[in-house]
């Protein structure tokens, strides 16, 4: 059985939740680094899945955000076909050999990649809710919202409004620019 769907499991998050005097309760995500992003936010709650009592696990995050993750994903895809065998610092492992003169040519490659496809506009995102029924911990969701931050009373209106059944996404589809946040 899913222990997310474990009535000792819900009870024990909303007890959490009203320690903290909130309707959710943050993550701690082990890769997460230290800095404080305004950006997403990863965590939990109670809600209806089906009709049963269930614990969500969401991570909500701004457009802007997702549009800049696919957009890096897009320029690393052909970095790596100009460069085969490139591993970006992000994902090497400490056996991984460097090559200082590789690496600086696939910094500038993405730096190139990045502006042309902001540039032409190849990525465009709109508000979504992807829903994990398989996930491990209860129902799985990732959120992107059209908001420059995503603060405790956006995860509280989000919560609320998805509970109700009453969200409603904005079907428009944006591009942003690196430009945009200078």
């Amino acid at each position: 059985m899913n222990p997310g769907f474990d009535p000792e499991e819900i009870a024990q998050l909303k007890r959490e939740c009203r320690a903290e005097g909130m309707n959710f309760v943050y993550v701690e995500d082990e890769f997460e680094d230290d800095e404080e992003n305004d950006e997403h936010a990863h965590i939990q709650f109670v809600g209806q899945y089906q009709g049963q009592e269930c614990i969500y696990d969401a991570l909500i995050y701004t457009l802007r955000l997702h549009h800049s993750t696919l957009v890096y994903d897009l320029a690393l895809q052909r970095v790596q076909k100009q460069i085969p065998g490139y591993i970006s610092p992000d994902e090497r492992t400490i056996n991984d050999k460097v090559d200082p003169e590789v690496d600086e040519e696939a910094e500038l490659l993405l730096t190139e990649y990045i502006e042309e496809i902001e540039e032409n506009e190849e990525i465009k995102v709109s508000e979504h809710v992807e829903v994990d029924t398989k996930f491990e911990y209860g129902i799985g969701l990732e959120v992107g919202l059209n908001r420059s931050e995503i603060s405790e009373k956006v995860i509280n209106d989000f919560i609320a409004q998805y509970n109700a059944g009453r969200l409603q996404l904005d079907s428009a589809v944006y591009s942003f620019s690196s430009e945009d946040e200078e």
